[in-house]
């Protein structure tokens, strides 16, 4: 595993602990993405970093138990200042459905979020 898999893999640790138990540093959470982010949500909006920033500052521990399991991480591109990884997501809440979504991120050098695009399985 390279270092842009596992910032992926730790990204969403973070994003697991502060969506359900609203455990963690927020700031240290966002600081995770390039101001520069964009996104391109399952549903096809486009969400940019001050989008980001107010989703994580509105949903602080809103998903009780939500599990999120990562599959197939490959490094797409890699280049000296920075790489592209694949990865597939499964999101579930106790009792509730499973939701599968397959994403694509730019990660910089400094592991900084550039750009996430995702669809659902």
């Amino acid at each position: 595993m390279n270092r842009y898999q596992k910032e992926v893999i730790d990204a969403h640790i973070a994003i697991e602990n502060w969506l359900s138990a609203g455990e963690g540093d927020g700031q240290a959470l966002v600081a995770r993405f390039s101001t520069a982010f964009s996104m391109v949500t399952t549903g096809g909006a486009k969400l940019d970093f001050p989008a980001l920033c107010a989703f994580f500052n509105g949903q602080q521990g809103a998903k009780p138990g939500l599990k999120i399991e990562l599959e197939e991480i490959e490094i797409v591109a890699e280049w000296p200042t920075g790489a592209v990884v694949s990865y597939s997501e499964k999101q579930s809440l106790p009792g509730g459905t499973v939701s599968m979504r397959h994403s694509t991120v730019v990660l910089n050098s400094d592991l900084l979020w550039l750009r996430l695009h995702e669809t659902t399985a």
